[in-house]
């Protein structure tokens, strides 16, 4: 029966050689180690191809990738029955390969002497003797936790922020004159008329141009025309003078 270093382990041996990947109890990353020809399949079975790319040197390969996951005593009794069928040639060539690829990888594991598993590099405290989840890296930690209090006060600012601070009025958005949207300025971007707020006289209230009635007390806005005391001609609103005779108003 094959004994590993840490349980979490995937043999991808075949008839043909022998691979197996080791993986980080925390993250699940694995090292695969590299490839071993079985010299009894060459003696039984012509050479075809059979070590197209598997003699490269053992890689990491992401959990994600590997779509293998997290295995708990692999190895023991399901492996001795996927292997049952091989000769016992084989056999003490396998075992001889694990044990070989288990000095190859375990370089890159380390064992946490608190919770006991074995982790790779990455998730290794080597100034604590302890893997992360129970040393955590003190600038790691450090940069985390800033960055989470960074998002709490943002989000709390947030709360009690004032993002618009200025008068609910009336607004002239479309041109009294022309009928096309005004714009925010004064005059129309359009055909540069006035948009300037006419005051009510009644109340004082100020509403947009075009607007009949006051909205704040309904008085009319628009005066009916006076006439001109010398000829009677009907003046428009706001003129000094007569139009017709020039007579002062």
């Amino acid at each position: 029966m094959l004994k590993s270093f840490t349980r979490n382990y995937e043999d991808n041996s075949t008839e043909a050689g022998f691979q197996f990947t080791f993986y980080c109890d925390i993250c699940n990353d694995g090292y695969r180690s590299s490839f071993i020809e079985s010299s009894t399949y060459k003696k039984n079975k012509s050479i075809r191809g059979l070590t197209r790319g598997a003699g490269v040197l053992g890689s990491l390969l992401g959990g994600s990738l590997s779509n293998i996951g997290y295995t708990v005593e692999r190895g023991g009794n399901i492996l001795s029955e996927r292997f049952e069928d091989r000769s016992p040639e084989w056999q003490k060539e396998h075992e001889a390969a694990f044990e070989r690829a288990q000095n190859e990888v375990r370089r890159h594991f380390h064992r946490c002497h608190s919770c006991h598993l074995w982790v790779c590099d990455a998730d290794y405290n080597e100034d604590e003797g302890l893997c992360v989840e129970c040393a955590p890296r003190q600038e790691i930690y450090v940069a985390k936790a800033r960055a989470e209090a960074m998002r709490r006060n943002i989000d709390e600012k947030a709360q009690s922020a004032t993002v618009w601070d200025d008068r609910i009025e009336s607004k002239t958005t479309v041109c009294p004159t022309c009928g096309k949207p005004a714009g925010i300025g004064k005059f129309c971007n359009n055909c540069g008329a006035s948009l300037a707020l006419n005051r009510c006289e009644n109340c004082g209230q100020e509403n947009a141009q075009g607007v009949k009635f006051c909205n704040n007390c309904g008085s009319p806005m628009t005066k009916a025309p006076s006439k001109c005391s010398n000829c009677g001609f009907e003046l428009a609103p706001g003129s000094k003078f007569c139009n017709e005779c020039g007579t002062k108003v």
